[in-house]
C-alpha cells in the first residue's frame, strides 16, 4: 500500500507544478497579446489535484485573483482535496481509498 501512496504523492506534485506553470503561461500570454489558456482548462487542472499550484500561481503571478470562479472556486477545491487526503491518511480503507484502489 505504501507504494501507492508514493505514487499518489508524486502525482500531486507533478499536477501542482503543471498547474502553476499553466497559470504562469496564461499570465504571460495575457501580457503579450497571445492566445490565452481557456478558464475551463485552468479550473480542470486545479480540480484534478492542482489546487495548491493554482492558488500559489494566483498569488505569485497576481493572476485571476478578481474572477469569482477562481477567487472562491480554487480555495473550495483545495478544501475538498485536503479533506480527501485527510480521509486517506486516517483510514486508507475508507471509500476514498477504495475508489483509488489503495
Amino acid at each position: 500500500m505504501s507504494e501507492k501512496i508514493w505514487i499518489l504523492a508524486a502525482y500531486l506534485v507533478v499536477v501542482n507544478i503543471a498547474t502553476f506553470a499553466l497559470f504562469g503561461y496564461d499570465k504571460w500570454c495575457s501580457q503579450h497579446d497571445r492566445w490565452r489558456v481557456p478558464e475551463a482548462k485552468l479550473l480542470f487542472w486545479a480540480a484534478i489535484g492542482g489546487a495548491i499550484g493554482a492558488g500559489a500561481a494566483m498569488e505569485f503571478f497576481h493572476h485571476k485573483t478578481l474572477h469569482a470562479k477562481f477567487k472562491f472556486g480554487v480555495p473550495l477545491l483545495l478544501f475538498v482535496q485536503i479533506i480527501l487526503i485527510g480521509l486517506l491518511a486516517v483510514n486508507p480503507n475508507n471509500i476514498v481509498g477504495r475508489l483509488l484502489n489503495l
